[in-house]
């Protein structure tokens, strides 16, 4: 049994209009083309699906039963070709992003805010990890955009953009630290260290920092997330080292965040996808936004 999408758009016409006549004017097709298209369409099928008469046509039992399922198909499928329209436009689809928690929180929030603004049938999909995971994540195919920093790429990934982002020292206002004109290694190493988890590009910074200079860390705690950093801080457990870029030092207005005078001290923020993969319009779309949002940051 073979048909063609134009005589099932031809079958429903006729069905709903019950006058070759008017179908032809809808299709935009001559009356002599339609009825060939319709007589193909019951021969392929083996069967009558119209009764002709002088005044018009009427759907035979089959045609009857078959016209509502037909009718259903051609709408999902026209439905789906204005999606995939859209789509292809950028007016419509799914951006999937994994992105560090600091950008995550701090420059990510505002450009998607944006983007919605100018195109509200956009959706997004973020997951914020710790910078192997972000690039596990893009590798899998799981998003479609990483923001990642310190880790080594694989060949299957490749880099869209490059930002710095300074790491600097957090403390109390009253703290020691905060007559310094300028702070360095050797300073921090006078005090004890509230570090990130050793999993995180910030604290990979930290210790090749440390290891540079001769130096073993030995942090006073250690914290999967920035804000339980902050608040060790805050309850006297040390003083912490986190990007520049991090919201949660503009949480803790009793702190102090100053950056470090160490060239070190710094990470490279890198906007990655899969290679060889085309990303999806609205992402190419998102893309120059989000480069954008990855800019220097500097206290």
């Amino acid at each position: 049994m073979t048909y063609s999408l134009p005589q099932l758009r031809a079958f429903v016409t006729l069905a709903d209009e019950r006058s070759f006549t008017r179908a032809a004017k809808r299709l935009h097709l001559s009356q002599p083309a339609l009825t060939v298209q319709i007589r193909n369409l019951e021969s392929s099928f083996g069967m009558k699906l119209f009764d002709r008469d002088p005044r018009g046509v009427a759907l035979t039992s089959v045609g009857g039963e078959l016209a509502p399922r037909l009718r259903r198909l051609l709408s999902d499928l026209d439905g789906a070709m204005s999606e995939a329209r859209d789509i292809a436009k950028g007016r419509r689809g799914t951006i999937r992003i994994a992105a560090l928690p600091s950008f995550s929180a701090a420059g990510l929030p505002d450009v998607v805010a944006r983007f919605r603004t100018a195109n509200p049938a956009i959706a997004f999909v973020i997951r914020d990890a710790i910078a192997s995971k972000v690039v596990a994540l893009v590798q899998s195919e799981a998003v479609d955009l990483g923001v990642t920093a310190g880790v080594e790429l694989t060949p299957d990934v490749e880099i869209l953009h490059e930002a710095k982002d300074r790491l600097c020292v957090v403390f109390p206002r009253r703290h020691p630290l905060a007559s310094r004109r300028k702070i360095t290694l050797p300073d921090l190493a006078d005090f004890p260290l509230v570090l990130m988890d050793p999993e995180t590009s910030v604290r990979a910074i930290v210790d090749a920092a440390f290891v540079s200079s001769g130096r073993i860390i030995r942090p006073a705690a250690e914290a999967t997330y920035m804000m339980t950093a902050v608040g060790l801080v805050r309850a006297g457990l040390g003083i912490t080292i986190l990007p520049a870029s991090s919201k949660e030092i503009d949480a803790a207005p009793d702190l102090r965040a100053r950056p470090i005078d160490d060239a070190r001290f710094s990470r490279t923020i890198s906007l990655v996808k899969r290679r060889k993969r085309t990303l999806p319009p609205v992402c190419e779309e998102f893309l120059r936004e989000l480069i954008g949002a990855m800019r220097p940051v500097d206290r």
